[in-house]
């Protein structure tokens, strides 16, 4: 543990120092997000937040690999999604500086997944009449579908000065939590690529929140978006390969079942907000990827509350998914419901102390 909490360390650090000197090159670049009908921000910021993040996980990665125990992750799933994501974080900065159309963006996408199979990392059993470990080829086009999904859910929930970043802080968290206490309690490895990855992940979203919470030096722009999409996704995907799903039967399925739900859970919100305007612009007969303010965050801050008090709800909201799921797979099922309650009840005194001061 000492090392991954190193390993934190270092990521949160060299984010932290690396941000603002990204900042100033995406200033230099043209980078920076203009004010549109649907954003929140009332200032040009510069974006390319991923590029501070790619820089980090490389150094921190190099730096890592003296360490006796974390030396032991770095094998094939771990490269392979380095090597995806410093492709996706470079579809982003393309992005954030020339606005690409969602086609390219979607078959870049699509590429950088590829990346992943190539590297052994797909998705290779599904819970269908019991266990059922999937074709090749049916595994891989719905890996294909997932990171993209998770990708552009990422995305489109990045619409307030630093929620998806503390969104995406406390996924990691919970995928770490999960990963290593999944490995202690089972006397697995503690040395793989999702408890790796997903501390890595942690220390960037730490070093980079100071920078990005309200008011907003810097975005993450797509670059980051896409490339923390990207890293969570992968991280699930490599998670579920822990999992001996021969071993699983009506006795202990539920726990064993838990790595496969754990990314839903986890990303609940991202999804929901995803799925929500996806239906809703379709409904009305628009491009799916038409902006709107019809986000949760949009919504939200029509009851009166302000961006940090927004963000801070769903900051909530996320923990209230993600820290049960995690809690049910190591205590009785009661403690990790009771958990969910006290964190939406925390969410609910934050909505109606602000709202009862804007009726004031």
């Amino acid at each position: 543990m000492r090392e991954y909490l190193v390993t934190v360390l270092l990521a949160a650090i060299i984010t932290y120092l690396v941000t603002p000197l990204v900042r100033d090159l995406a200033v230099k670049s043209g980078a920076v997000a203009a004010i549109r009908s649907r954003d929140v921000h009332l200032e040009p910021t510069p974006r390319w937040g991923g590029l501070a993040m790619w820089f980090a996980m490389a150094l921190t990665l190099v730096i890592a690999n003296y360490l006796p125990l974390i030396n032991k992750s770095f094998g094939r799933e771990a490269i392979g999604i380095f090597l995806s994501g410093t492709f996706i974080l470079f579809l982003g900065m393309l992005d954030d500086r020339f606005d690409l159309d969602p086609i390219t963006k979607f078959a870049g996408q699509a590429l950088s997944a590829g990346i992943l199979l190539i590297y052994g990392i797909q998705i290779l059993w599904l819970p269908i009449n019991g266990i059922t470990t999937l074709p090749t080829n049916i595994g891989q086009l719905l890996t294909v579908i997932f990171v993209m999904v998770v990708i552009n859910a990422i995305n489109f929930v990045d619409g307030l000065d630093g929620l998806a970043t503390g969104i995406v802080l406390i996924c990691a968290a919970s995928f770490f939590a999960f990963s290593y206490l999944l490995a202690v309690i089972n006397g697995l490895n503690r040395a793989g690529a999702p408890s790796l990855i997903t501390a890595v992940v942690i220390g960037l979203c730490l070093g980079f929140l100071p920078h990005n919470f309200h008011p907003a030096q810097i975005f993450m722009g797509d670059s980051g978006a896409m490339f923390l999409g990207l890293l969570i996704s992968a991280s699930a995907i490599t998670l579920t390969g822990q999992v001996d799903a021969s071993a699983i039967n009506e006795g202990n399925g539920g726990n064993a079942l838990l790595p496969l739900l754990l990314p839903f859970s986890i990303l609940a919100i991202p999804l929901l907000d995803f799925v929500m305007a996806i239906l809703r612009r379709v409904k009305a007969g628009r491009s799916p990827f038409d902006a709107d303010r019809e986000h949760l965050h949009h919504r939200i801050m029509r009851l009166g509350l302000t961006q940090q008090r927004t963000t801070i709800v769903l900051y909530l909201w996320t923990a209230m998914f993600a820290f049960p799921t995690v809690i049910a797979a190591f205590v009785p099922i009661w403690f990790a419901i009771f958990s969910g309650v006290l964190i939406f009840a925390a969410s609910v005194i934050v909505i109606k102390s602000t709202t009862k001061n804007v009726r004031k």
